[in-house]
Parts: structure tokens; sequence; C-alpha cells
């Protein structure tokens, strides 16, 4: 989930050129009216968004009682929002811009190693 384009359409490049099957979705709005608990996924999701935050995406996301694992991504790296990110149960923060391979490799780790994602 990311509000820039070139962001969210490199993300997706990267992950299908990996064997992964990325969604995208332009805002939190979209993402949160289909969003649901699958097996073996993962929420790739932009803290600094227009109308509603990543970080408030995740608060509402625990209120459904969706419980994917979060990997929260920003341009703002400062205590407060990667502990509130922690808070709301982010598995893991990076910072823009991401390499690709930690990127890659933060998906891996999330989701238990599992390919058939």
């Amino acid at each position: 989930v990311d509000d820039d384009d070139s962001v969210r359409i490199g993300f997706a490049r990267l992950m299908r050129s990996a064997g992964l099957n990325p969604h995208a979705y332009a805002s939190a709005e979209n993402f949160l009216d289909e969003v649901s608990n699958l097996a073996c996924a993962c929420i790739l999701l932009d803290i600094t968004m227009p109308r509603m935050t990543g970080l408030e995406v995740q608060a509402r996301l625990r209120q459904r009682g969706i419980h994917l694992p979060v990997i929260t991504i920003t341009a703002r790296d400062d205590d407060e929002t990667r502990a509130w990110a922690r808070s709301l149960g982010a598995h893991m923060f990076l910072r823009k811009p991401v390499d690709d391979q930690a990127l890659l490799d933060a998906i891996n780790w999330v989701t238990g190693g599992n390919r058939e994602r």
C-alpha cells in the first residue's frame, strides 16, 4: 500500500520478479475494502499517506482482527514513528529508499519463507 505510483509499481515488479504475487493499492481505503486474513501473506505498508496514515491502517487491521505480518516503509525515520509502528504490530520497519534484496529478505522472513505466497 503506497500512494506513490512509482514506488508502488516498482515494488510490485520486484516482487513478481522474485516469484511473488503482489496486490498493489494506491490508497489505504482501497486496501481496507479488500484485505482479509490470508495464509502466507504480508502487508507492505507506507506510513506517510494522505487521508489515512499507515499507522492508522495498522490500528484498523487490529480492530478487525486481521493479523497479517506488516512491514512498514517510510521516508520518516524517527524513534517515535518506529515505536508507534511496532506497538501496532509492525514486524519490520524499513526506510526509503529500500534496498531490493533487503525487502525480499524481509518478506521471506515475515512469511516464514513459504514460497506459496
